[in-house]
């Protein structure tokens, strides 16, 4: 089976990563291929540029599946351009802040997630309640880094990560802590193992949940919500995207 993870920012060193982490996570058969679009945002930093990079993301998406790909994971965990992905693949689409709530809800009665700035908490908590795990959750924490910074300052970020699952067990209290980004993969397992808390990356939940979905066979339906885009009449749309 081949995954197909795709980082919609422009950053490849995130790309990397991203894809070390899901081949870490994935079985021996599985073959996973990273992408990231060269033409938008180096970081997904609120709506403006999620919405700049899904244009590149749907078209990475097309390319891809025309090329074998059986399953798709948007790794960026504000789950940018999710729906319209589904629309235009026949494969599973899965983003990663989805699967990593669906295995927190799982594993525990209650979660926190950690995310880089202040202002991705309000667009965290919008798709906790919209993905029906509100009640569960019990906050949406920011270490107040950009992005980029988890790069460039490893060391002082896993220790706001450190202090903020902390404070989520202790005084959220949650039971299990979901990393809000995908820049935090490859921290994963040592933070589980400094703070003694499960520890999900969305990376990981996502791969995992793919290959379930190609195992058991499973596609997006294109019966109503999900069906392929309207063919536009090109007199009146005469934009290559508009098919």
């Amino acid at each position: 089976m081949r995954i197909v993870l795709i980082n919609p920012n422009s950053t490849a060193s995130m790309t990397d990563q991203v894809r070390e982490s899901a081949r870490r996570n994935a079985f021996p058969g599985t073959e996973i291929v990273a992408l990231n679009p060269a033409d938008t945002p180096a970081s997904i930093e609120g709506h403006a540029d999620e919405a700049l990079s899904v244009p590149a993301l749907l078209q990475a998406i097309r390319t891809a599946e025309a090329g074998g790909g059986d399953a798709f994971v948007i790794a960026c965990f504000d789950d940018p351009g999710l729906a319209a992905a589904r629309e235009v693949a026949r494969g599973p689409v899965i983003g990663i802040c989805q699967a990593a709530v669906q295995v927190a809800t799982t594993i525990a009665a209650r979660f926190s997630i950690v995310t880089t700035l202040p202002r991705s908490v309000p667009i965290i908590e919008d798709l906790v309640h919209h993905y029906g795990a509100a009640a569960k959750c019990r906050s949406v924490r920011a270490i107040d880094m950009p992005v980029l910074a988890l790069e460039a300052e490893p060391d002082l970020a896993e220790a706001r990560l450190v202090a903020e699952i902390e404070a989520a067990r202790d005084r959220d209290g949650a039971e299990a802590v979901v990393l809000g980004c995908a820049g935090m993969s490859e921290l994963c397992e040592r933070l589980s193992e400094r703070t003694g808390m499960p520890v999900i990356d969305g990376v990981s939940a996502a791969v995992k949940l793919a290959e379930a979905l190609i195992g058991g066979g499973y596609r997006t339906s294109k019966v109503g919500a999900y069906n392929y885009p309207t063919v536009k009449d090109r007199a009146a749309c005469p934009m290559e995207d508009c098919a």
